[in-house]
């Protein structure tokens, strides 16, 4: 008898249609009710139930409650990476839904994965920072080098309280639609917090979809090719 994780198990929990769809709409880092979550998988709310039984079974989702109501969320962002890889693959070899329209354009420019950014511009984000040696990678992983320190200082984000979180400062999250790399992990997270606190950029209320202001969206771009010219955005 094989030894060791068993995959088998995690992938059929995941290839549910149903199923599928109801995690792809909790990557948002939303907490979203089973009625909610039955809208977007396009069953009944009995069906619902009975698949986030089985995922919340699976420890693939959590389940909250606040007061009367019952809310769910993924169980961790190593399910969130595991859902943008699928759907990188799914990309890749076309297994793609029919477009909605504007809002995919949208959607690939700039999104929120988990609780921070994705698309072309999370992308743009995580070159600009590794082009002046603001992150560096090497076998274990991204971390922030000294000037990416000194950066999050002038740009407004406790490092100090991050660190204090077991989450990781900085994580590599291969990104969907553009198949490069974006900044996950709590720098990530603090990164695309402050842009909303800047006004930079704000988020859609019924989508992942991250809007820039034409301000917001010039300031990101210098950023991400001048960084240490950022003070003056400020």
């Amino acid at each position: 008898m094989k030894e060791g994780p068993d995959i088998a198990r995690v992938a059929a929990l995941l290839g549910d249609p149903a199923r599928a769809n109801m995690l792809t709409a909790l990557v948002s880092g939303r907490a979203l009710t089973a009625t909610e979550l039955a809208q977007e998988a396009g069953v009944t709310p009995q069906t619902a139930s009975s698949h986030l039984a089985k995922l919340e079974a699976g420890q693939i989702v959590t389940l909250r409650r606040q007061g009367r109501h019952r809310y769910f969320t993924l169980s961790g962002p190593d399910i969130v990476e595991a859902l943008e890889v699928l759907m990188g693959i799914a990309n890749r070899v076309g297994h793609n839904r029919v477009r909605t329209g504007p809002k995919d354009p949208a959607l690939r420019k700039a999104r929120v994965c988990y609780d921070h950014l994705a698309g072309e511009m999370g992308v743009a984000l995580f070159s600009g920072l590794a082009a002046r040696k603001l992150i560096v990678s090497d076998h274990n992983g991204v971390m922030l080098s000294d000037v990416g320190v000194s950066f999050a200082d002038e740009f407004g984000i406790d490092l100090d309280g991050l660190r204090r979180n077991r989450r990781p400062l900085c994580r590599e999250c291969l990104d969907w639609s553009a198949r490069q790399s974006h900044l996950a992990g709590a720098f990530g997270a603090a990164l695309l917090s402050r842009f909303y606190d800047l006004g930079w950029a704000r988020r859609s209320k019924d989508s992942r979809i991250v809007t820039f202001s034409p301000k917001g969206e010039q300031s990101f771009k210098a950023l991400c090719d001048a960084p240490e010219t950022i003070s003056r955005f400020l």
